[in-house]
């Protein structure tokens, strides 16, 4: 063969490498890789297998570094690794941040008002201070109302008792504020509650009772007494009596289980009956 027929050998293989590198750079990059795994796994296939004190002889070798030698720069270390290579922290740099700092800006915005925190407690009580001015005159007030309630009056006429008990009805009146006093009837009605003096004043009948009562509402408060006598005489009581508006006062003469009577004539005024207010209800 002359050096024509080796020009066409060496043009023929060039043109086959080519060709060849054309087709696998049309074949996907997964597919490739499962190929060469698998030429990989029928390799070993071929190969004596080793037994496992080897296997873990041959991984030791290969994860730790041989005695005596360093380590590559490269290469990994497992912490738990005997000899595994101590590596010097570098600090960090410090930053002088007084060069860095700026020129002050202006004042922004005022932000929004905060949440009311917790009362505190009471302070102590500060000094006493000066005195005021005297102030102006005020308006006149009201005028004070007072509360009045009085009453007196008699009897010219002699009474004697009868089967059944009999009010004691007055015919001369000395005084009836507001008219409270009811001449008709011979009692006296509260209009203004509070508290009351009260005196009834009569004359005996010589040889006969005399025998009173002075009642509120139908309740026998006090008695009048006087026993048989051959003179006659004058005699009273008197007493005080808290009255609740509405409430009645008068004089009863006791009915005639025995005889009594008071005496009296046309001429003078022997029986006498009297009452005022004291002290009135809303008072202190």
């Amino acid at each position: 063969m002359g050096s024509h027929g080796q020009g066409l050998v060496l043009g023929c293989c060039l043109l086959l490498a080519f060709t060849c590198g054309l087709v696998l750079s049309h074949v996907p990059r997964d597919q490739r890789e499962q190929q060469e795994q698998q030429e990989q796994e029928e390799a070993q296939e071929l190969l004596p297998p080793l037994d496992h004190d080897k296997r873990n002889e041959e991984k030791h070798e290969k994860y730790s570094p041989s005695r005596g030698g360093e380590p590559p720069a490269s290469r990994c270390f497992r912490c738990c690794d005997p000899g595994t290579p101590v590596y010097q922290a570098i600090p960090a740099p410090q930053i002088n941040i007084t060069i860095l700092k700026g020129e002050k800006g202006d004042r922004g915005d005022r932000g929004l008002q905060g949440k009311y925190g917790k009362t505190g407690s009471v302070g102590a009580r500060g000094h006493m201070g000066p005195k005021g001015q005297k102030g102006s005159v005020g308006a006149p007030g009201d005028r004070c109302k007072n509360h009045y309630a009085a009453f007196s009056v008699g009897r010219k006429k002699p009474l004697h008792s009868s089967d059944y008990y009999q009010t004691v009805v007055f015919d001369t009146e000395f005084v009836n504020l507001y008219g409270h006093f009811n001449m008709f009837t011979g009692r006296f009605y509260c209009y203004v509650p509070g508290i009351y003096f009260f005196s009834l004043n009569v004359h005996t009948w010589n040889q006969k009772e005399t025998y009173l009562h002075i009642m509120r509402n139908a309740e026998e408060v006090v008695i009048l007494y006087a026993q048989v006598s051959d003179r006659s005489i004058m005699q009273s009581q008197s007493l005080m009596l808290e009255l609740q508006e509405q409430d009645e006062v008068w004089v009863r003469l006791f009915k005639g289980e025995r005889e009594n009577a008071i005496f009296s004539d046309e001429f003078d005024t022997y029986i006498t009956f009297s009452g005022y207010l004291v002290k009135h209800a809303s008072e202190p």
